[in-house]
């Protein structure tokens, strides 16, 4: 045995029935493992993970054992025996914490005759399809992997695709209650499946396996070693915790300019109005049209002197009418497909108006990357516009076949999920070029170590239910646990709200509620236009023409006074809430830069020894010092929650004093979401409460009465 097991610096390399697996120390208490057929590992398309600093890791081989110690983890490998198997012996890797002594992950077989834990089925191109197999444990709880729409908490018994779509975001990286934090570091699509008798990484096509493993004593302590090893945040500019106004869609420079006056005429707080897509010439050429816009320096002045701040949207979408469609083509700047029709979405475009077939710029070419912010920079950036919403980034398409797609570095399959996060690095390192230290980018998806970039991460399309609104929380939740602490929803969900429901204003209040206690505070959705009737007779919006029509051309109103007296008075006492709270919200970012601890934190993140709080509740921390308890529910007027243990907690809108450890069931009128302040912190809080519950004459309740029209 004595040529299976060599050291290589800081990793341990066994190689074995033509398999080279490589075990290396990157970063305190973490290793990484890549494996490949053949005689070395392959280094990926894109890797999340930044250059490892020296560690002090120690490795001992010793027959048909061998170690890796890193700090708190140790990797122990042996050549096990596989009787029955096409392989009487292979490679077999447990991870263990060297504090406790404790497995706390192992590879393993889903049966004794194969396949093996590792398994490369080769593919054209050098490529191979890989599943990787884990022991699994009943006891178990995770978190994490982007954000999914299935509403759990716990992603133990799920199964989730591992491709890039509009509102599931995939970001591989999960915190495990067993103490550990695990990396799947990599781009391709696939798919991760966490059973109750095997957890099962898949990738559909990949050059090789490579993951990330780190050992903690808390999940806190996992996800700042995360952070560390993908990149710390960026400061938060002051101005993004404000109010942020958006609809689909402002049809106009003067329409925008209105309604910032609107707010300012009203006394409401506003920091920054949001011109969604349709703005441009036509998909791909990335300017703003002149006849709706003919003065965008002028409209970002206008704005900036109400102290608003201007973002606008621009797709990476390209369409064959485009200006610079053949010079891209001729370039190879553009995504394009394997067989068939060279495009990967049917979308519609504004000149000529209708739907076309678009593909996308190529985000894996750098020149391509170099050419599109150019395009950005001279259009948008030098004419005052430095905060960018970058939509349909992930990139959508229709079907999402990624093996159909060619990139510059090869089939699409092997890398896609990679595409959000380098578009959105050619955006942050030109606007760090330009200077622009204020400047985010909202988008609507990432991957893993996107939060070294001002990456806004927004939970996409969602509907307005109260189903989709439950759904948001978990989203949000299992995003920070992700390392993705700056996040937002559309308050009101995005498809298909309609004032005139008369359910639709109490949901709309709720979910501003959540909104008010999230990191980003936005308000946004593709509203019924105004004057289409509620229903029709089977239930369903009849809006009388073309959806593709009505998509394109704009919603109903949707801001603040939107939707009646009672609901605008409701949402501006919430916004003064979300004012007041601001500096507190400031200090939470600033941690969030300096440690990678999220602004929304899982209550069995903030409290990991109160096993009370693994039974999910629909409730979270916003900063160290404020539990937030959304009602979730339609007509309820209070909420029960069970409050961490081991200390005392202040009821907000009371002033009430709560025992630590016990259920409550506190009021919950609109306007007033359940929020609990740790006692010790109540004297510096209880301003921010004060003077804003709704006046005695408008004491709403759990009723839907709220009056609309007047819009």
């Amino acid at each position: 045995m004595t040529d299976t097991y060599t050291k290589d610096g800081d990793a341990l390399v066994i190689r074995f029935n033509s398999e080279c697996v490589r075990v290396e120390a990157w970063g305190p208490d973490a290793l990484r493992t890549r494996a490949r057929p053949g005689g070395k590992v392959a280094e990926p398309h894109v890797s999340a993970l930044l250059a490892a600093a020296p560690s002090r890791a120690s490795i001992a081989i010793d027959g048909k054992h061998a170690r890796i110690r890193n700090g708190r983890i140790e990797a122990r490998v042996k050549l096990a025996r596989r009787l029955g198997a096409d392989v009487h012996l292979e490679p077999v890797i447990g991870y263990y914490d060297t504090v406790t002594g404790e497995e706390i992950l192992s590879e393993a077989r889903s049966h004794f005759a194969g396949p093996p834990p590792r398994r490369f089925r080769p593919i054209a191109s050098g490529s191979f399809q890989l599943e990787a197999t884990f022991t699994a444990f009943d006891d178990e709880h995770l978190m994490g992997l982007g954000q999914p729409q299935h509403g759990l908490e716990d992603l133990k018994a799920t199964s989730t695709n591992l491709v890039q779509q509009n509102t599931h975001v995939v970001v591989p990286f999960v915190i495990s209650s067993r103490g550990y934090g695990f990396l799947w570091n990599n781009p391709a699509v696939g798919r991760v499946e966490f059973a109750s008798n095997i957890t099962r990484w898949r990738a559909d096509a990949t050059p090789g396996l490579d993951y990330w493993i780190t050992a903690g004593e808390t999940p806190e302590r996992i996800l700042r070693t995360y952070i560390a090893a993908t990149g710390f945040p960026p400061a938060c500019p002051d101005w993004v915790t404000g109010f942020w106004q958006s609809k689909l869609r402002y049809r106009s420079q003067q329409e925008i300019v209105n309604v910032a006056r609107g707010y300012r005429r009203r006394g409401i707080p506003l920091s920054c109005i949001v011109i969604d897509f349709f703005a441009w010439t036509r998909q791909g050429e990335w300017e703003f049209d002149p006849a709706e816009w003919p003065d965008p320096e002028g409209l970002v002045r206008e704005l900036g002197e109400m102290g608003v701040k201007t973002i606008v949207s621009i797709w990476p979408t390209v369409g064959a009418n485009a200006k610079y469609f053949v010079e891209m083509r001729e370039k190879g700047y553009l995504l394009r497909t394997e067989r068939g029709v060279p495009a990967v979405i049917q979308f519609p475009d504004k000149d000529p108006f209708g739907v076309h077939f678009l593909t996308y710029y190529d985000a894996f070419n750098p020149d391509a990357r170099d050419f599109h912010w150019d395009k950005a920079k001279r259009n948008y950036l030098d004419r005052g516009i430095s905060n960018f919403w970058l939509d349909a980034c992930e990139p959508e398409m229709r079907p999402a076949d990624a093996e159909n797609v060619r990139t510059h570095l090869g089939n699409g399959a092997e890398m896609l999920s990679a595409y959000p996060l380098l578009h959105a690095q050619r955006y942050a390192e030109g606007l760090k070029e330009a200077g622009a230290d204020d400047a985010v980018l909202l988008c609507r998806s990432t991957w893993a170590g996107g939060q070294r970039y001002p990456v806004i991460l927004w939970s996409g399309d969602v509907w307005s239910t109260w189903g989709d609104y439950r759904a948001q929380i978990a989203a949000g939740l299992h995003a920070a646990m992700s390392g993705i602490g700056w996040w937002t929803t559309d308050i009101g969900g995005f498809y298909e709200g309609h004032a005139d429901d008369p359910g639709f204003p109490e949901l709309l209040v709720r979910w501003f509620e959540f909104g008010v206690f999230s990191p980003v505070c936005r308000l946004h959705g593709v509203r019924v236009p105004n004057g289409v009737p509620f229903a029709s007779a089977d239930g369903e919006v009849d809006y009388g023409r073309d959806l593709f029509h009505v998509f394109t051309d704009t919603g109903g109103d949707n801001e603040v006074w939107s939707y009646g007296s009672k609901v605008e008075e409701l949402l501006t006492r919430l916004l003064e809430l979300r004012e007041r709270l601001r500096p507190y919200l400031t200090e939470v970012m600033a941690e969030y830069t300096a440690t990678g601890v999220p602004p929304m934190r899982p209550l069995p993140f903030a409290f990991p020894s109160d096993a009370a709080l693994r039974i999910p509740q629909g409730a979270y921390m916003l900063g160290p010092k404020l539990l937030v308890a959304p009602v979730l529910e339609p007509s309820a007027n209070s909420r029960e929650i069970c409050l961490p243990a081991g200390r005392d907690w202040v009821h907000a809108w009371t002033g009430e004093l709560c025992e630590g450890g016990t259920t409550v069931q506190v009021s919950a009128k609109l306007g007033m979401p359940p929020v609990f302040c740790l006692a010790e912190h109540w004297s510096v809080h209880t301003s921010s409460f004060e003077n804003l519950s709704p006046s005695a004459d408008r004491d709403l309740g759990p009723t839907p009465d709220l009056e609309f029209g007047s819009r």
